[in-house]
Parts: structure tokens; sequence; C-alpha cells
């Protein structure tokens, strides 16, 4: 055991880029998984549909933890081997994928019928009706939920500490281990992602506001 040092508060801020790294790439390939299945989900194939809805049920209804030690340890079974942060990462945006996804398909259902109707009778084509006159409207709904559930993946981050990953949470364990502060190592930790989320909220707050004002 030691004396905690400024070094070790400077460990805890280089390990929280690995969350950061960890919540981007969930988050964009979450979204991109998302818009997959929220377009899916408003298909007018039934198949497809339904295929999407098991989908979202499966991992909006099993626990992320769970999720995170099926990649991890399934994935070796299957003999492929996979690093902390691919599990990890592979797991969070299949998780994320499915509430992105319909968080999506609620704001897009929220625009009103006579918005699409207006759209075909200006004469705009499928793509050009969503893309001019839908998707500016359903952004606005879905901007505050969105930016809240980003702030949930980065606090879901911590989870990954349970398969080895080093990230803020992870780390924190490590130095506490070392120094025996956990009230000022945690301390710290909670700071950090208390700043980080923070911002989140923030910065949405704000394009919120011009969204409002250019419409």
């Amino acid at each position: 055991m030691r004396d905690l040092t400024a070094y070790d508060i400077q460990t805890l801020i280089v390990a929280a880029r690995w969350t950061l790294l960890l919540a981007l790439i969930s988050f964009t390939g979450g979204a991109i998984g998302g818009l997959v299945l929220a377009g899916l989900r408003m298909s007018r194939f039934a198949p497809l549909r339904l295929l999407a809805g098991l989908y979202v049920a499966v991992f909006q209804g099993t626990p992320l933890l769970l999720q995170l030690f099926l990649c991890f340890f399934g994935l070796s079974l299957l003999g492929i081997e996979v690093s902390a942060l691919g599990a990890a990462a592979f797991a969070m945006i299949c998780n994320s994928s499915a509430f992105l996804g319909e968080i999506w398909r609620g704001s897009i259902a929220a625009i009103p019928k006579a918005q699409w109707e207006g759209a075909v009778s200006l004469g705009l084509s499928r793509p050009q009706q969503f893309v001019f006159v839908i998707a500016p409207q359903a952004l606005r709904i879905a901007l505050p939920p969105t930016v809240n559930y980003m702030v949930q993946i980065v606090k879901n981050t911590a989870l990954a500490s349970i398969i080895g990953f080093y990230e803020l949470s992870k780390m924190g364990s490590v130095l506490n281990n070392i120094t025996f502060s956990p009230l000022a190592i945690f301390g710290a930790v909670a700071l950090i992602y208390f700043f980080i989320c923070f911002s989140l909220t923030t910065a949405s707050r704000r394009l919120e506001v011009k969204l409002h004002e250019r419409g």
C-alpha cells in the first residue's frame, strides 16, 4: 500500500479516454444499427418487422452484463479470439442499436400522418418526403431521448470492467487496491463521469435550442 499521488489522478484521466472510446464506438455502431432497425420495424413486410421486433425484444429484455459475458466467453468457446475491448464494443453496439432504433422509430411514428400526405401533395418521392419533411421534425423529437441514452452508454461502459477492460471504473478499482483510498479514488472517478455526462447534456440543450430557433 502507498499514498495517493497526483500521478494516480492523471492515470484515471488517461483511463477515461478508453471510456470515451468505447462509448463512441458503441454509439456510432448503435446509431447505424438503430437506423436499420427503425426502418425494418416500419417496413411494409411483416417478416422483416417481426425479425426486427424479436431482436429488440431480446436485447432490451436481457441485462447488458449478460450480453457482455456471452460475447466475451461465448466467442472464445467458438474459437474466435476477441479482446476485451472488441467484446465490449460488440455487445454494447448490439444493445444500443436496439434502444436507439426504438427511440428513432417512435420519433418518426410521432409525426402526424398529415405531414406525409402534405409531402405527397408536393410531388416528393418517398426518400425526399423523409429527408426534407419528416426527418427534420423527427430530429427535434428524438434529440432529448437520444442524448439521454448517450449518457447511459457512457455509464454502461463501467460494466466492461467485469470482462477485464481497463476503462475508468476498472482503473479506479486497481488504484484503490494499491493506495486503499476509496473516498478519494472513487470520488475522482465520479467527478470524471459527471464531467463527461454534464458536457453531453449541456451541448445537447444548446443544439436543441438552435433546432427550435430554426424551426
